[in-house]
């Protein structure tokens, strides 16, 4: 009998799914999925709007103790890095060794406590300057979990290039998407998400 599967998913407000009409964003629907696929899970989404990879890793253990402590499968699914790369005052909110910095945090703290960690890199906008920013930072934050032996998901390239993706985000706020575009990222993480639970 598989053990039962609880998952924190950590992050900003591309966890959160702001802009979904449907209120599932990405992680909604990577859980519904993997319901119909025989791998049913308690799914806590952790994403606050306009955070950085800094603020996800002052909070993760308070908000990942309660949830996660106890005898079954534990997990954590970390995304950030948009917010970091954010202009203000003219420099990016975050360095990105600072961002690099919080994930390891993040990445050590979770070990200690027994529990696998699946970082989902930060997607595009719809400025091309804020672009190019994410995505030297998820890059690094790939570098690192590679260095750690934590499994990384790219979906930078492949949403920048995804009409889908592109069109929501232009009609929106310039940051988010609708339900299509989530289903989207959704469906990048499922095969790295089908491969870590399995």
């Amino acid at each position: 009998m598989t053990r039962d599967l609880r998952v924190c998913f950590l992050g900003d407000s591309f966890t959160a799914g702001v802009g979904d009409p449907e209120h599932l964003g990405w992680v909604g629907r990577l859980a519904a999925r993997s319901a119909r696929a025989g791998r049913p899970l308690t799914a806590y989404p952790l994403g606050v709007r306009r955070q950085t990879g800094v603020e996800v890793a002052a909070r993760w253990a308070t908000e990942c103790v309660p949830r996660l402590s106890g005898e079954w499968d534990a997990r954590l699914v970390v995304s950030f890095g948009v917010n970091d790369t954010t202009l203000e005052g003219g420099a990016p909110r975050v360095a990105p060794e600072r961002s690099v910095a919080a994930l390891d945090t993040v990445l050590a703290g979770a070990r200690a406590a027994g529990w696998p960690v699946l970082v989902v890199g930060p997607p595009p906008v719809a400025d091309a300057d804020h672009d190019v920013r994410t995505a030297g930072l998820d890059a690094r934050l790939a570098e690192l979990c590679a260095a750690r032996g934590v499994p990384h998901v790219a979906v930078h390239a492949a949403l920048a290039a995804d009409p889908v993706w592109t069109a929501e985000v232009a009609a929106g706020d310039g940051a988010h998407p609708g339900a299509a575009g989530y289903a989207a990222l959704a469906d990048l993480v499922w095969p790295h998400w089908r491969a870590w639970t399995a």
